[in-house]
């Protein structure tokens, strides 16, 4: 690295919200002492876990709330975002996603297909968030082998556990500049007696976001947008609570619609519109009937039953449960091309022992059912019923200054692809050579997994601590990742599932049922940390090591969907009148990878009203064995190293920020993948603060990407397609009542 790129590593100023647990000093300010983690079930502080955690909440958690859950974390060290274009974006933690990652609300999986592709939005919504919760690591013991690379809890009041004897809540709006973005959101607490309530609800309206003209495709018909980016979507929850002495109950309902626009696929029939002559009024037709996009909607239902101050063996016990009815369809053309449903079932009971030998726990169960389906002419996975039991059990202990913790886990999980989905029509009216081929068919797969571990926090002194973690965790493989066998038009790609191979015979490439089993993803992890709390100084330090054997990963085969007999003429040309249209084939391997990496933050008071911010965060992350001819033996679509800063000025009416991050170059990439460029982007932001009727307003104004530079995210899917969006502004104002 030249002296001009360290010195501009150094020069650069972080985005928004880094240090998650800070607020401007005017308001109440937080210790990260006394935030409590929610997904914790023994209720412990930050500083008091042997994983890594950081909270977002307060004023941060208002400051970087973006239109998806990646969009708003990525700025959080060690979580970057998969961004699938503005609105389906999920969390990245330490280079794993997708369904090693849990994305829970309140504590309970969000249940939507957002585990399955990357083009799937996260149904949880951060404009009515209290705060949010990201445990990088494996977190498997309380929520389940999907957490094997951490956790992102968000949690609001729609499960009401506290009195309220008045009314609050607030009410937020924004316009954003660069894709004439109009949000409105709000929500209210109230109360009468034992009696609580909750209500929220949400409205986003958004066109195609504005992009720097040198991203621009030249053949475009919108230079400066990216097309197929506009949004529309709506929600709101309301809840009810009972609040005893000893006992609390709730319950809630929430509803999301959500309309949303796929890019990179506008151009899906271009030789179509240079063969023939088309009028200015016809094209302009096409063209609309042309854009793939999304439409979802989600009806979910939660409860919790608290159960405090018990006499006997057992002082507490907790019993989450929750139901989802989620429904996706993609659509092209102006018709459906896949449904995806998703029926889902869970419960999580569990009990805080009173205490033996001086260890404190809890010991519980944990229910998870689901019913997938994904039906249509370009279904590319099998409908599948997963069932999953597991028994898990925590457990700490404070022996002088060193505080043990203890867990294990054992799960079983079984899927039942429908197995007409190998066999219907469409594929046997392929020709006589095709009909030769052997049936597939797959029998009920089903899976045991273990996890174990171990961690401790040893207290230097009143300001600072070291924490070390040790996770020996098991992933079932989803049912995704075994059975899929299609084109998923969404991404662009032909997916092949762990469960199948291609072989070359003599008339091409074929793809067969393997012989091969789907193992158990195994992951041993290794966390050092060192955490330091003093009076104008807080920093952050974490190391890890992630050992998996077995690791699933999803691979470009370097081979398109012509090049796979039996396939391309009747998937892509009979049925979906695509014969132009040519994909990559991507297909689901297991091997052996090992990941490390760093996240480092500090936040130094230089003054009463001067503070800085900063972090860094790196990941690397390669396979055992070299994955192709080339030896390339890197992980696909792993993110870059990144260095920011952030300089805050603030009193009692005023707020400002100046900051960037750079993201580095990202020269090592899998086979078939290519180098990502580096990039800084420069933000700032102004709050004014004041009161108007007794309520707190706070009126905010937000510049991203200022120097207007083209950005792409090295683990996006559509990296090529979907640059960053350009310059923008925010304006906006929060009501507190």
């Amino acid at each position: 690295m030249t002296m001009f790129k360290l010195s501009a590593l150094c020069s650069a100023l972080i985005s928004t919200g880094i240090y998650a647990v800070e607020k401007p000093i005017q308001k109440d300010e937080q210790s990260i002492e006394t935030l409590v983690i929610t997904a914790n079930p023994i209720g412990r502080s930050v500083l008091e876990s042997a994983t890594p955690v950081t909270i977002l909440g307060g004023e941060a958690l208002d400051n970087s709330q973006a239109a998806t859950l990646g969009e708003t974390l990525k700025g959080v060290p060690g979580v970057n975002s998969t961004y699938f274009g503005p609105v389906a974006s999920s969390p990245i933690i330490r280079g794993l996603d997708g369904p090693r990652v849990k994305i829970l609300q309140n504590g309970l999986d969000t249940s939507d297909a957002s585990r399955v592709g990357p083009d799937h939005i996260t149904t949880v919504e951060a404009s009515t968030a209290t705060q949010i919760e990201v445990l990088r690591g494996p977190a498997t013991l309380l929520y389940g082998s999907g957490a094997i690379g951490g956790v992102v809890n968000v949690v609001d009041h729609r499960l009401p556990r506290e009195r309220q004897d008045d009314i609050n809540g607030e009410v937020a709006t924004s316009y954003d500049s660069v894709s004439n973005e109009k949000m409105l959101s709000g929500d209210i607490n109230g109360g009468t007696g034992n009696f609580a309530f909750h209500a929220d609800g949400f409205t986003r309206d958004s066109d195609d976001y504005e992009i720097p003209d040198e991203a621009s495709d030249a053949d475009s018909d919108s230079v400066g947008k990216l097309e197929n980016s506009a949004i529309d979507a709506s929600g709101g929850t309301v809840g009810i609570g009972w609040v005893g002495d000893d006992v609390n109950v709730a319950f809630s309902y929430a509803r999301l619609d959500n309309e949303y626009g796929i890019p990179g696929h506008e151009h899906a029939h271009e030789e179509d519109e240079h063969e023939e002559d088309h009028d200015e009024e016809g094209h302009d037709v096409e063209h609309e009937e042309e854009s793939v996009f999304a439409r979802l909607k989600q009806n979910r239902y939660q409860s919790r039953v608290d159960w405090q101050n018990i006499d006997g063996p057992f002082t507490q016990i907790h019993w989450l449960n929750a139901y989802t009815d989620y429904e996706h369809s993609e659509i092209e053309d102006g018709a459906v091309g896949t449904t995806f449903s998703n029926e889902a079932k869970e419960s999580r009971l569990w009990a805080k022992h009173a205490p033996v030998s001086g260890w404190e726990g809890v010991v519980g169960v944990h229910f998870t059912s689901s019913d997938f389906s994904a039906l249509g002419e370009e279904a590319f996975t099998p409908s599948t019923e997963t069932k999953s039991t597991a028994l898990f059990v925590l457990e700490e202990k404070q022996t002088g200054a060193f505080l043990w913790q203890l867990g294990a886990r054992f799960e079983y999980t079984k899927h039942q692809p429908d197995n007409s989905f190998f066999s219907e029509d469409e594929h046997d009216d392929a020709d006589e050579e095709h009909e030769e081929h052997e049936e597939i068919h797959f029998a009920d797969e089903s899976f045991n997994a273990s996890s174990f571990s171990a961690g401790v926090v040893y207290t230097l002194n009143e300001k600072s601590s070291l924490a070390f973690n040790y996770a020996r965790s098991e992933r079932a493989p989803s049912a995704a990742e075994i059975f899929s066998n299609g084109l998923h038009i969404s991404t662009g790609t032909f997916e092949v599932g762990a469960g199948f191979d291609i072989e070359l015979d003599d008339d091409g490439y074929e793809l067969v049922q393997s012989n091969r089993s789907v193992e158990n993803e195994v992951s041993n992890n290794l966390d050092l940390s060192y955490r330091y709390q003093g009076d104008t100084i807080t920093a952050d330090v974490s190391i890890f090591y992630n050992d998996i054997a077995n690791y699933l990963y999803e691979q470009d085969t370097g081979l398109d969907s012509e090049q796979l007999h039996g396939h391309e003429e009747e998937e892509l040309e009979d049925e979906h009148d695509h014969e132009e249209e040519v994909t990559p084939v991507f297909i689901f391997r297991q091997q052996d990878a090992v990941l490390y990496g760093f996240e480092a933050q500090l936040d130094w008071h230089l003054s009463d009203n001067l503070r800085v911010e900063s972090f860094a965060d790196y990941t690397r992350a390669k396979l055992d064995e070299p994955a192709s001819e080339d030896g390339n033996r890197n992980v696909p679509r792993i993110p870059a190293m990144r260095l920011g800063m952030q300089f805050h000025w603030e009193t009692d009416d005023w707020h400002a920020e100046l900051g960037a991050t750079h993201y580095a170059k990202q020269d090592k990439f899998a086979s078939y993948e290519t180098q990502t460029d580096g990039y800084t982007l420069v933000s700032a932001a102004m709050n004014y603060y004041t009161t108007v009727a007794d309520s707190d307003v706070t009126v905010f104004v937000k510049g991203n990407n200022l120097t207007d530079r083209v950005a792409r995210v090295h683990s996006s899917f559509l990296k090529d397609v979907a640059p960053l969006p350009g310059r923008s502004f925010v304006l906006g104002a929060r009501v507190n009542f």
